[in-house]
C-alpha cells in the first residue's frame, strides 16, 4: 500500500515544531489526527484497509517492542480477504501470562507465541499466517472465519497456507478456548473460492445440500471443448451454480472493453451451458442472508441420477 507519513508530536518537537505550528498545521489539512500524538499527514485514507495499517504503525509506536501485530490487524497486513469483522481496534499479541487490555483503540492480547509464529512484514512483526488464522478461527463465528482460512489457503497465493499448516498451527495449542470450532474451520477451508462471496455461499450450500465441486471446467459431452468455468458444480446431476458479486465482472474488463460486452458474453456462456443440459442457478449477496429459497431452486434443477 502506498500510505501517507505518519508524524508524532514528541519528533515534530523535537524538530523545532511549537505545539501552536502543530496546530496550525492540522487547520490547515497539512496534518491530520491518527490518535492521540499521531498525526498523518495530508488526509487519512478512506480505504479501511489502508487506514488500520496506518493505525498499526501509530499504535506500534507506542506499544512496548515485544508487541506483535495478531489476529486481524495481522489479517489485513497478509493482505487476507475479511469479512464483518470490525477494525476499530488494533491487535497485537505479547508473549506473557498476563497484563493483556481492551482498550478503545488497542486490544492487546496475551498468549504464548513460538520464534516461528512470527513473520516480518513492512518491518513490522506480524504473527505467521497460520497463527493468525489459528488465533482468528478460535475467536470468531464459523462463517467469517471461513472467509479468512479460505483467503489465506487461495489457490493464486504466492505464499498460500497449506491445510496441514493450519493443523500445526491448532495442534501447537490443542486445548485453548475455541479449538475445536478452529478445527471445523480448518476442515471446511478450501482454497478454490475465489471471493467472500463465494466463501459465504459455501457455508450456506453445506446447510442443506451436498457440497459442489469448486471452479469446475465445464466441457461439451460431444467434443470435450472447454465450455467455461463455473464457481459451483454438481456434475452428477447436471447442475451449476454462480454467485453474482458484480465485481468480478469489472476484473475481466480490458482498459478498452465496454461493461455491456462482458455481460453480453457472460449470457451467452450461460446459453451455452444450458445447452449442455445443464441447469443454472444464480445468486447475488442479498441472498445469502436468507438462502433457503436458492436452496430450493439449485434442487430443483437437480437431473435424475
Amino acid at each position: 500500500m502506498d500510505l501517507p507519513e505518519l508524524s508524532v508530536r514528541s519528533q515534530l518537537l523535537d524538530a523545532g515544531f511549537t505545539d501552536d505550528e502543530v496546530r496550525r498545521l492540522v487547520r490547515a489539512g497539512r496534518l491530520t489526527p491518527l490518535r492521540r500524538g499521531v498525526y498523518v499527514e495530508g488526509s487519512v485514507p478512506d480505504d479501511v484497509l489502508a487506514k488500520h495499517v496506518l493505525q498499526v504503525e501509530a499504535a506500534l509506536g507506542q506499544l512496548a517492542d515485544d508487541a506483535v501485530v495478531s489476529h486481524v490487524s495481522a489479517a489485513v497486513l497478509h493482505g487476507l480477504r475479511i469479512w464483518g469483522i470490525p477494525l476499530d481496534r488494533v491487535h497485537v499479541t505479547r508473549s506473557r501470562r498476563n497484563g493483556g487490555r481492551c482498550g478503545a483503540l488497542v486490544h492487546v492480547h496475551t498468549a504464548p507465541l513460538d520464534p516461528a509464529e512470527i513473520v516480518t512484514i513492512g518491518g513490522r512483526p506480524v504473527t505467521s499466517l497460520a497463527r493468525t488464522i489459528a488465533d482468528l478461527a478460535r475467536s470468531l463465528p464459523f462463517e467469517r472465519a471461513v472467509v479468512l482460512a479460505d483467503a489465506a489457503m487461495f489457490h493464486k497465493r504466492t505464499d498460500r497456507l497449506e491445510r496441514a499448516g493450519l493443523v500445526e498451527a491448532l495442534a501447537r495449542a490443542p486445548r485453548w478456548p475455541g479449538s475445536p470450532a478452529a478445527r471445523r474451520v480448518v476442515a471446511f477451508a478450501n482454497g478454490l473460492s475465489e471471493s467472500v462471496g463465494e466463501s459465504r455461499s459455501r457455508v450456506a450450500l453445506a446447510a442443506g445440500l451436498a457440497l459442489p465441486e469448486l471452479q469446475w471446467e465445464v466441457r461439451a459431452r460431444d467434443t470435450g471443448e472447454f465450455i467455461g468455468r463455473v464457481d459451483f458444480g454438481w456434475p452428477g446431476v447436471r447442475t451449476v451454480g454462480e454467485f453474482d458479486g458484480l465485481v468480478k465482472y469489472g476484473r475481466t474488463l480490458r482498459p478498452d472493453q465496454d461493461p455491456v460486452e462482458v455481460l453480453v458474453a457472460e449470457k451467452l456462456r450461460e446459453d451455452a451451458l444450458r445447452a449442455e443440459d445443464l441447469g443454472v442457478a444464480r445468486w447475488i449477496w442479498s441472498d445469502l442472508n436468507r438462502f433457503a429459497p436458492v436452496a430450493a431452486r439449485i434442487r430443483s434443477h437437480f437431473r435424475p441420477t
